[in-house]
This record gives C-alpha cells, sequence and structure tokens, in this order.
C-alpha cells in the first residue's frame, strides 16, 4: 500500500480549501449561495403548490409526463442554479470578483445534480436511485472542483494482489458500477426479447420457457465477461479458483446442478409444461411455472407447491393433461333390487349427458357391474371436457343430479345391515334389531 501518494493527495486538496476558506470573497458568496438557497426553496414549494403537473400533462405522451414531472420536483434546483448564475454574472462584470470560483462551483454542482435526477427518473426503484443519484453526484463533484484524478490515484495506490490479480478499491468501484449498469441493460433486453418469445405463438409453453432461460443466463455471462474485460481484468486470473469452485460444485452444489438440468431436460422434452394438471407423489394441480430449480403447482386451495426439478425426472409423475384436456371421470352407485336396472341406467346416463362441461365427443355409459348383498352395484363414466373447470366440480354436479333423480324415481340407496345386542341385568337378555337392507326411512325394527 502506498499511503504517501495518499497522503500527499489530502494534504493538497486541504491546502486548496483552506486558501479558498481565508479569501474575504468566499464568505460574500457563500453568503449569496445562503440566499439564493432560501430564495429557490420558497419559490420552488410555491409552484408545486400552484400548479398540478398531473392535471397539466394530461394527453401528453409518456417520456414528456416524467420529464415534467421530474422538473418540477426540481424547481427549487433549477432556481438556485439561475439564481447564483447571475449573481455571479453581476458581480464579475461590475469587477466584484474576477471569477466567482465558489458561485460557479455551485451553479456546477447544482446542474449536475439536475441532470443526474432527470437521468436516473426512468428507474422504479427509489433506494436505487438514491444510490446512483448520490454517486453520480460525487463523481461529478470531485471533477468539477478538479480532483478526481487525485482522489482515484489515491484510490489506486491501495491494492492486495492475489496471484496475477491485483485489487484495489478503484477497480472495484469501477467494477460494480459497470456491473450494475450491465445487468439493468440485461434485465431491459431480458423482458424485450421475452415479451417477444411469448408473443411468438409457434413455439410451445415449455419450449418459450427454455429460450427465455437460456437467453437469461446467456446475457449474463456476456455482460459479466464484457466488465472484467472493461476494467482490466484477466479472466484468466480466475484460474486459480477453477479446482475449488470444480469441488464445490460437484459436492456443495450437486443438488443444485442435478436440479437446473432436470430442468433443462424437462423444458426440452416437453413432458410437462405450464398449465398441465399432474399428480408427483400426494401432489395434484396444475403447473403455474417452470423454473431452473423447481416447478411450482397450485392445487386450487391457495397454497403454491414447489416440487424439485430433479424429483420430476427421477419420480413418476402423472400428467392428465399430457395429450389433451379431456378426462375420463367413473362414479360409482348402488340401488336396492325394487329397482329397474335398465331403467337406473338410462337415468344415469341422461343425467351425464346433460350436465354442464360433460365432454359430447363420447358418449357416457353406465354399467351393472356386481350384485351384492345389500343391493344392485353400478359404474357410470363419462368425459370432461376441460379440465380447467375443475374434475371435482363436474362429478359432484352429476352425483346430486342423481340423487335429485332417484328421488323422484322412487329408487332407494341401499345401507348396510347393522346388529344390536344389548345385556344387562342379573338375567342376560339378548335384543337383537334387524335394519331391512333397503332400509326404507321411517320403517319400524324388528324386535327378535
Amino acid at each position: 500500500m502506498d499511503w504517501d501518494d495518499l497522503r500527499d493527495a489530502l494534504n493538497r486538496t486541504m491546502q486548496s480549501i483552506g486558501g479558498e476558506i481565508t479569501s474575504p470573497w468566499f464568505y460574500l458568496q457563500f453568503g449569496i449561495i445562503l440566499v439564493a438557497a432560501g430564495i429557490s426553496l420558497a419559490l420552488g414549494s410555491g409552484l408545486r403548490t400552484r400548479f398540478d403537473i398531473t392535471s397539466l400533462t394530461m394527453g401528453w405522451p409518456a417520456p414528456l409526463r416524467l420529464l415534467a414531472r421530474t422538473v418540477m420536483q426540481r424547481a427549487g434546483t433549477i432556481i438556485f442554479a439561475l439564481l447564483a448564475e447571475i449573481s455571479r454574472l453581476i458581480m464579475v462584470q461590475t469587477g466584484l470578483l474576477y471569477r466567482g470560483y465558489v458561485l460557479s462551483t455551485a451553479v456546477n454542482l447544482a446542474t449536475a445534480w439536475l441532470i443526474i435526477r432527470v437521468a436516473t427518473s426512468v428507474i422504479r426503484n427509489e433506494f436505487v436511485v438514491r444510490v446512483v443519484s448520490i454517486a453520480a453526484w460525487a463523481v461529478a463533484a470531485l471533477s468539477i472542483i478538479g480532483r478526481l484524478d487525485d482522489v482515484a490515484n489515491a484510490l489506486d495506490s491501495i491494492s492486495i494482489t492475489l496471484g496475477a490479480l491485483r485489487l484495489t478499491p478503484l477497480l472495484l468501484i469501477k467494477a460494480a458500477v459497470l456491473l450494475s449498469i450491465a445487468m439493468w441493460l440485461v434485465g431491459a433486453a431480458g423482458n424485450f426479447i421475452e415479451a417477444r418469445i411469448v408473443r411468438s405463438h409457434d413455439l410451445t409453453p415449455s419450449v418459450q420457457v427454455l429460450l427465455i432461460k437460456l437467453v437469461r443466463v446467456a446475457l449474463v455471462v456476456v455482460a459479466i465477461a464484457m466488465v472484467m474485460s472493461a476494467v482490466g481484468i484477466d479472466l484468466s486470473a480466475f484460474a486459480l479458483f477453477s479446482g475449488a469452485i470444480g469441488v464445490g460444485l460437484g459436492f456443495g452444489l450437486q443438488k443444485i446442478i442435478a436440479n437446473f438440468i432436470s430442468g433443462v431436460i424437462l423444458l426440452a422434452d416437453k413432458s410437462v409444461k405450464p398449465g398441465d394438471l399432474v399428480t408427483i407423489g400426494d401432489s395434484t394441480g396444475k403447473i403455474s411455472s417452470m423454473n431452473t430449480r423447481y416447478i411450482s403447482v397450485a392445487p386450487g386451495d391457495g397454497r403454491s407447491i414447489l416440487i424439485p426439478n430433479e424429483d420430476l425426472v427421477t419420480q413418476r409423475v402423472i400428467n392428465w393433461t399430457y395429450t389433451d384436456k379431456s378426462m375420463l371421470v367413473k362414479v360409482t352407485f348402488a340401488t336396492n333390487y325394487e329397482a329397474d336396472p335398465n331403467r337406473v341406467c338410462e337415468l344415469a346416463v341422461d343425467i351425464a349427458r346433460n350436465t354442464q362441461n360433460v365432454a359430447t365427443f363420447k358418449a357416457p355409459n353406465c354399467l351393472l357391474t356386481e350384485f351384492a348383498e345389500t343391493g344392485m352395484k353400478f359404474a357410470l363414466t363419462f368425459w370432461v371436457a376441460d379440465l380447467d373447470v375443475g374434475m371435482d366440480n363436474v362429478k359432484s354436479a352429476v352425483m346430486q343430479a342423481l340423487w335429485t333423480a332417484f328421488k323422484k324415481e322412487n329408487i332407494r340407496v341401499p345401507y348396510p345391515v347393522r346388529e344390536l345386542r344389548v345385556r344387562s341385568g342379573a338375567l342376560p337378555v339378548e335384543t337383537i334389531v334387524e335394519v331391512p337392507t333397503d332400509n326404507i326411512p321411517g320403517a319400524a325394527a324388528k324386535p327378535v
């Protein structure tokens, strides 16, 4: 570390500041600056209160509205710069000051701040706006007062050497600034390309997601390489760390790499895609999004189940909409032996055919499947045309309609036989109650 250069730069700066402060004209200019600041604050506040910039710019293009709003918010800064510059010109023309260095510096600083705030008005994040504005204004201020090179040399004099790589505060600052700008440009370019890919109807959703991910990764890699090259960092200097990174990827990042590769495979083979209804283990729902590490499955109850991509490659996955969005639904029910099975099947098929969202390309079917002890068992099958409406909703509608039709046709649903034995008192008394198999509501039990 070369501390002598840093100390010399600080000494030169302090001497220059001391020479200005000891001059009597400094206090005159400083007083003018204070008066101009007070007047500009009052006038700026009055202008913002008197004029509604939103209503005045109604109907203007969006960039002009943004510019007008930013200028109105910085009206005080503009007034201050004008007042300070007018005062400097008057004092220079009258011979009171030779150049008015302090006033000129204040005007330049105010102008630089105004330009920076206008330029950063396109950034949405207020915290980022403040950080960028302060950093850019600090650089502009150092350049205005002629100390930018001294500060840069001082920051570059402190260094840490790692192999062939020389790290200095100046290098880190440059890399951070350029990387921030590059990432912002990458985000804007990525959003533009993503919008173009999404609007392409020739690509399937899975291919669209794959292309978007690949484009974003490629843009980030190119941006980092360009920033490293711009600040003078040789990428070969990182060859020392390649072995450690490889070991880390092999052990610590094994699952992450596996999920990433699995995600690329899923996007490429189109086995699942956003919008598919899938069952993975005990989880069933629609795929709402596919990411490089996991997919998000929405079961429809407000939750989002995040499933690692590796599980979709290594485990059994049921994709209900792999070929189309239709699905076969089976409803089982039973009736007593007094019912006519032909009439029961006719009612069931007619109900399924007339229920909303039941597919019409395949007719419903009802089969008598078993003569059981308690009654006859049937199976009604039909197709749901679109699973987006919900398979359970359609099944519930069909079962409710069956219940209503059975009530009208006096078709009873059987209940299982129950025996109740009660023993009490000194002498055992046994009572057996037999419930009829058809369990007619209101029928009396038969004591034995």
